[in-house]
């Protein structure tokens, strides 16, 4: 009942946002910039975080993931209970070296939505990271039929094949 509650009121909450935002895309003429939402201001630092890493530039990467997790958190009280929110929220706590955080996230991510592929990635990576390897296939397993990259990631990273820095 309440589920379904929730995503009636979500579903009104979509439509009515998009008919009140229709017209005020930045490409329009006399338009201004929409402002990003905290999610997609978090998502845009976890994305540059992550190009740093690449680099190389851990100080920076740590920075941005820190930076996140404000809009993440901003987010998640806006939209409690986003199963993408916590998954983030997870994310950028693993990334930061906060393994206690963000397994909680991430559980509370499940319990919303056990499918979720990015959580259950990223899960089982957590848990590699902290030598629970028979969770971490668990997680591998719910992955199974995906058929997603993830799913492979995840089997490396258990597999040894590749290193999941945090």
């Amino acid at each position: 009942m309440i589920r379904k509650f929730i995503f009636i009121l979500a579903s009104f909450l979509i439509i009515t946002t998009n008919v009140f935002s229709a017209g005020t895309d930045s490409n329009s003429s006399g338009g201004t910039p929409e402002k990003l939402s905290s999610y997609d201001s978090a998502v845009n630092k976890i994305k540059k975080a992550k190009k740093y890493e690449k680099k190389g530039k851990d100080k920076k990467a740590q920075k941005l993931y820190k930076e996140a997790l404000k809009f993440l958190y901003k987010s998640n009280k806006e939209n409690p209970l986003n199963p993408d929110t916590l998954n983030y929220l997870g994310f950028a706590n693993r990334k930061i070296n906060n393994v206690k955080d963000a397994e909680v996230y991430y559980l509370m991510g499940l319990e919303i939505d056990p499918k979720h592929v990015g959580i259950n990635e990223y899960l089982g990576e957590l848990y590699v990271l902290t030598n629970r390897h028979n969770l971490a296939i668990e997680r591998l397993e719910v992955l199974k039929g995906c058929n997603c990259e993830e799913y492979q990631e995840l089997k490396d990273i258990i597999a040894g094949k590749k290193v999941s820095k945090y």
